[in-house]
């Protein structure tokens, strides 16, 4: 089987790729990922991985950037693609556009099925985007909660997945605009996660600075150390994984985008460093849940202590 994941739209490529992926694995638990680019597919590897193996087993190939094949490889891929082997499950991402246009209407023509992702630009798709990703997460969301996250959080959609997923779970699925309200009030572009990812990358003026507006704007306490413990769980849990994104993403129970962010800022830190910043962020969340008298002071002496945890050795 063939199937071509066409367009500029990460977070949709992403999930059409992992779908193929789940649905091999359920015929087969075992089934092997080889993740490919045109840079990493030397001429006749394709062959080799699709010759039939002497020990069995599913085998799904992902070949990523398909966009940017060369001459030779882009003949290889197309007379593979004509006879595809049975047993293998090969996936072509391609950005679409101009670019490798042809190779495009070649292998549609071949008869690989076509999953479409184009970017979403219009503020439309994304409120459709919004309410589907709620669906999926398994609750609820009002018309008009749904447009007051949509304006709150912007559109970028993995920030809007990671909204749905927040308000899913803190909310029981029930989402309304009081919800949205308490966790999205303020700007836009400052959240949970834009202090997160500053203070792991232990980039301490920034997260302070960041956090301070993301208060006084009406994000709420317990959603920021919320977004700092997915960061630091995260870190904790890649730290101790080997391999690619893609291949970890079961694994780990996240997305390759994530674990590959996750990845880069694991740099710097140790062990301790960030057994120590989980021990901070469970403290953390008794005081911004009511535990401390002011949980702002509570977060800012959080960022601190986690930024200075990333120095341990």
């Amino acid at each position: 089987m063939v199937t071509l994941v066409v367009g500029d739209e990460e977070l949709l490529a992403e999930r059409a790729v992992a779908e193929v992926v789940q649905e091999a694995r359920r015929g087969d638990p075992d089934t092997e990922v080889v993740d490919l680019t045109p840079s990493t597919l030397e001429p006749g590897r394709l062959v080799e991985l699709t010759s039939p193996s002497l020990f069995g087993g599913g085998k799904v190939l992902v070949l990523r950037g398909a966009q940017d094949l060369g001459k030779d490889l882009a003949a290889e891929v197309t007379a593979y693609v004509k006879r595809p082997a049975d047993d293998i499950v090969f996936v072509l991402v391609h950005a679409g556009g101009v670019k490798g246009k042809a190779l495009l209407e070649a292998w549609t023509k071949a008869g690989a099925r076509k999953v479409a992702c184009p970017k979403i630009t219009k503020a439309g798709e994304r409120l459709d985007f919004l309410r589907a990703e709620v669906r999926r997460l398994g609750g609820t969301i009002s018309a008009a909660a749904a447009q007051q996250l949509l304006d709150a959080v912007g559109s970028d959609l993995r920030e809007l997945a990671s909204a749905c997923s927040q308000l899913v779970a803190d909310t029981g699925g029930k989402i309304n605009d009081a919800a949205v309200a308490r966790y999205h009030r303020g700007k836009a572009d400052v959240s949970g996660f834009t202090v997160a990812d500053l203070t792991v990358e232990g980039r301490l003026g920034e997260a302070l600075e960041q956090l301070r507006w993301a208060l006084a704007t009406g994000v709420a306490a317990v959603l920021i150390n919320s977004a700092l413990a997915q960061s630091v769980r995260g870190l904790a849990k890649v730290s101790g994984a080997r391999g690619k994104s893609f291949a970890l993403a079961k694994e780990l129970g996240m997305p390759p985008w994530k674990i590959e962010r996750l990845q880069k800022q694991l740099r710097g830190w140790s062990p301790d460093g960030i057994a120590r910043a989980l021990t901070v962020v469970a403290e953390t969340d008794g005081a911004v849940k009511g535990g401390a008298a002011d949980a702002s002071y509570a977060l800012e002496k959080a960022v601190k202590e986690i930024v200075t945890a990333r120095a341990l050795r």
